[in-house]
């Protein structure tokens, strides 16, 4: 008599999120949605495909509310808003994907070292994190500012190495735990190359999702550093429009009933970031399951 096996493979990182609870799915279909509209703006910022021109004044159509003629409304010297909030996504969007891209570069350079040749590097690499854990990050932000009155590219830099040890923690972890797996001590075993059980084996099938929670995780927060200090005069300056200081200048007329001036840009604020956090929140969970199984 025939006995037949069932051989199911593991499930993948989208399944296991479709399996979790309705919340979980609406809140990574936000976040995906999110960036999604996030990148569409820039796009069509960058290519000039806007509504009305950004920098267009019109006196006589100052502080409106949302228009057929003005989707967002205008700001206080009639300029339309909704052109300025596309605009404003080229003051986050490269300079937040270079901030993430040091944290997941030089975390994954530390995580490595420090999680596959531990006898080596583990002691150093451990020091070296904790003394850039130990800065304060915002002071440290506020203080570059002080010293080199940089531009948002060099601001957001700083952002990104400020988060390399969270990256490089997590991934010492993970590596540490998958080290003690059959297949990678038998794939050792057998020859095969270090570059490439890190690269395929860890990185590719293991990593991923935890650098992916990451990179989501610190675009959002790029987004909120940026048009924080923009806000407060640090980061980018008018007329370049920029979600930060699109509320600093209408916060004069939030306290003489104008709400919607400042309303507008925080609005995309608020949205932009939650949805990043949200994404990154709904992608924990079924990492964290994966490892654990």
């Amino acid at each position: 008599m025939s006995t037949y096996v069932e051989v199911r493979s593991d499930p993948t990182l989208w399944e296991r999120i479709r399996s979790r609870k309705k919340g979980k799915s609406i809140a990574a279909a936000y976040g995906v949605l999110v960036a999604a509209f996030v990148t569409l703006a820039y796009l069509l910022s960058l290519a000039g495909w806007l509504p009305a021109d950004p920098d267009a004044m019109d006196l006589g159509a100052m502080n409106q509310l949302p228009s057929a003629s003005h989707l967002l409304g205008t700001d206080f010297v009639g300029r339309d808003l909704l052109s300025r909030a596309m605009v404003g996504t080229q003051a986050f969007f490269l300079p937040g994907l270079l901030s993430v891209g040091v944290s997941l570069l030089f975390g994954t350079l530390f995580g490595v070292l420090a999680g596959f040749w531990p006898e080596r590097f583990a002691t150093p690499v451990g020091l070296f994190l904790q003394l850039m854990e130990s800065l304060p990050k915002l002071v440290l932000v506020l203080l570059v500012i002080a010293l080199f009155r940089p531009d948002i590219y060099l601001i957001l830099l700083v952002v990104g190495v400020t988060n390399i040890p969270a990256t490089a923690e997590l991934l010492r972890a993970k590596i540490a735990t998958l080290k003690r797996k059959s297949y990678i001590e038998a794939a050792l075993a057998l020859g095969v190359h270090p570059a490439r059980v890190i690269g395929k084996h860890i990185l590719w099938l293991h990593g991923r999702g935890v650098l992916l929670v990451q990179a989501t995780v610190g675009m959002g927060e790029a987004i909120l550093i940026e048009t924080s200090l923009s806000y407060l005069g640090f980061g980018v300056q008018e007329p370049t429009p920029s979600w930060g200081n699109m509320v600093a200048l209408g916060k004069d007329y939030f306290f003489r009933g104008e709400l919607w001036v400042s309303t507008a840009p925080a609005i995309p604020i608020l949205l932009t970031v939650l949805g990043f956090y949200l994404l990154g929140d709904a992608l924990r969970e079924p990492i964290a399951e994966r490892r654990a199984s």
